[in-house]
């Protein structure tokens, strides 16, 4: 690591190039590790909104999948059917938002393990496709956290352009898609073995989410 990114990681710089001199006109800079700790903490504060969601996901699940085992036990196939449909959408929406939270608790494990010695522009990348990826897929079902997590991109954004111009880094974008669709890919895998594990299939003949998702075709 060059000393003039030192300088800029932990304290304002003495020398800006002429860029930077121009933006801090306009938006003085602060130094980069405050700005960073600032996003994980940002992040955390989503992730537990998320589990939130997931938590009220969970009660849901089990209270239509209660009115499935009713309405079976009085052979009200019908409603038992209905209800079967809904439960599917939840199950869909659980595993989404679950795989959400499982690729940002990713985003936050790299961040913390940048450090002064650490290479601030390429962990930030990945980052940041993780972060836009999970927006689009949030945005239908947890629309107030696509404002926050727009935000928090924007911010990492800054802060990558601000490294590079301090470190004189560049980036390999090539890298950047391959470790941010790994990060989903795993997030994604991991979501479909919770969800999995965590609730008992619908009886035979009752509709799945993929069955659902068919029907809607």
């Amino acid at each position: 690591m060059s000393e003039r990114f030192a300088k800029k990681w932990e304290s304002k710089r003495e020398e800006n190039s002429l860029i930077n001199t121009v933006r801090s006109t306009v938006t003085p800079q602060q130094p980069l590790k405050p700005r960073l700790d600032f996003a994980v903490r940002k992040l955390e504060l989503q992730i537990n909104h998320l589990d939130q969601a997931t938590e009220r996901f969970t009660q849901k699940d089990r209270a239509l999948f209660s009115k499935i085992v009713d309405a079976y036990s009085k052979h009200d196939t019908a409603r038992a059917n209905i209800y079967a449909n809904e439960l599917a959408e939840v199950r869909k929406m659980e595993k989404l938002v679950m795989n959400a939270r499982l690729a940002l608790d990713q985003v936050v494990l790299r961040m913390r393990t940048i450090s002064e010695f650490g290479d601030l522009v390429s962990t930030l990348g990945p980052c940041i496709g993780v972060l836009r990826s999970v927006n689009v897929g949030l945005c239908g079902v947890m629309p107030e956290a696509e404002n926050e997590l727009g935000e928090i991109g924007n911010m990492l954004s800054g802060l990558m352009f601000d490294a590079g111009c301090s470190s004189g880094m560049s980036m390999n974008f090539n890298n950047v898609n391959e470790d941010a669709s790994k990060i989903l890919a795993e997030a994604a895998t991991v979501a479909e073995q919770k969800v999995s594990a965590n609730f008992p299939d619908l009886p035979p003949g009752m509709p799945t989410g993929s069955q659902s998702d068919k029907s809607k075709a």
